[in-house]
This record gives structure tokens, sequence and C-alpha cells, in this order.
């Protein structure tokens, strides 16, 4: 894999802009995406990171526990409105970001901008989610294509899913801290306690935690195999039957 300098230099970014890190939503992955609740606030498009966020690292198939998200995804969004920021998507049903800069350089944001711009009905910074699994790369640039603007009382004061769109004022950050196969777990752990860190030192979890009631669904349960399902009143059931 090629060295990502962007990515490498972004942590610099924090001496003068620390919120840079902090997503919007936090997820173990795409299963807990309300992708409803995402296009009733206004958001039409989506850009997805692919390695340990929709596929095994290295891979191009889909991760099948994944398979219904995605295709809700691609279904509310519309497949042309769903982007892959990296070189392949043979298997994902989904348009490729060809960029020369990797995540998160302003030339892969250019580009980014360059193919929303261009569809048919143009989609708007403000009207993307951004998910990934890496804070460093995917989080730091949906953070960077905000604008930082001063909102109106108005704004301020209204508490719907609409009003939290306008205060991100770009892309919806969406973190996935949830990985498919281990890879680069001591840099997991450590972006894990930065964000954590910041967070508190920002005094953002409050700000935070709306945008996670609205967004976000329950972690998805463990998959278990249909034969070693049973009740708690299927188990009373057998052992009444037994006694008997």
């Amino acid at each position: 894999m090629p060295l990502n300098i962007p990515g490498l230099l972004s942590p610099f970014q924090l001496l003068w802009n620390p919120r840079v890190i902090l997503p919007h939503v936090i997820i173990a992955d795409i299963r807990q995406l309300d992708f409803l609740a995402l296009q009733k606030a206004g958001y039409r498009g989506a850009i997805f990171d692919k390695d340990n966020c929709l596929t095994i690292p290295y891979k191009d198939s889909l991760v099948p526990e994944l398979q219904d998200a995605w295709k809700e995804c691609r279904e509310i969004f519309g497949e042309g409105n769903v982007l892959i920021a990296e070189s392949a998507s043979y298997h994902l049903s989904v348009p490729v970001l060809q960029h020369k800069s990797p995540k998160p350089a302003y030339s892969c944001i250019s580009g980014i901008r360059a193919y929303f711009s261009s569809l048919r009905n143009p989609i708007k910074d403000d009207e993307l989610v951004v998910v990934g699994d890496r804070i460093f790369t995917d989080v730091v640039m949906a953070n960077r294509m905000c604008r930082r603007v001063a909102l109106s009382a108005e704004v301020s004061k209204r508490g719907d899913a609409v009003s939290l769109r306008e205060r991100v004022n770009g892309p919806l950050a969406i973190w996935t801290n949830g990985v498919w196969q281990k890879e680069s777990m001591v840099m997991r752990y450590f972006e894990r306690h930065l964000v954590d860190a910041v967070c508190r030192w920002t005094d953002s979890r409050s700000h935070l935690a709306e945008f996670q009631k609205i967004f976000a669904k329950p972690v998805p349960l463990p998959n278990t195999s249909e034969g070693k399902k049973i009740s708690i009143k299927r188990l009373w059931s057998i052992l009444w039957k037994k006694e008997r």
C-alpha cells in the first residue's frame, strides 16, 4: 500500500482545529445507520470507504452481513448517488472515485465535489454523508469539506433533524469503529482514545449525542444460526413437557 502523506500530515491540524477528527455519528458498522432518517433530514448522497467498512481489507466483495444495509442504502439514495472512495468496486455496484491523491487530500475533495456536481440532480456538500473507519482520513476529509459560518439565532434554536444538518454545514461524518478483520489495532486503539479525549476537552458530547440519537440504530446483535435460536418461552415449554 502506498504511503498516505496527506493522512500522515492530518494530525497536525489538531493544533488549531481539534474538532477536525470528531465524527458526528459513531457506529459499529453500516447496519446501525438509519438511512431513512438521513434521507428525511435532507441527505441525498453518500461516500464510503471500502476496507473494513464494506469489505474485508484488500478484498472487493461486500461483507455478507452487510448485504441488506447496503441494498437499503443504494435504494434510498440511488446507486449513482453513492460513491466508493477506493480503487475498485466490482462487487459493490456503485461508482468509484478515481483520485490521484489519497484521503483526506484537498485534491481528493475536489474530485468528490466534481463528481456530485456533475450529476443530473447535483448534490451539495451539506447533502452528503461520509462513512469510513479511520478518523485521520475519512472523518478529517468530511470535516474539511464543512464551511465554518455563523448560524442565525433562528436556526440555532430549532431542534429538528434539518437544523442539525444546517449546523454541520457540510458532509455528515460517520465513523465505523468496528472491524471485520483485525488491522492496525494499535492505531485504532489510539484513535478511539483520542476521539474521546477531544470530545471531552471541547465539551462536544451533548452536541454529538443529538446526531447519534437521530441517525444511529441500536448495535446489531451477533449472528445466530436458526438451529441455535431458542426463546425463553420455548425453553420453558420443552422443560415443562419433559417433567410431565
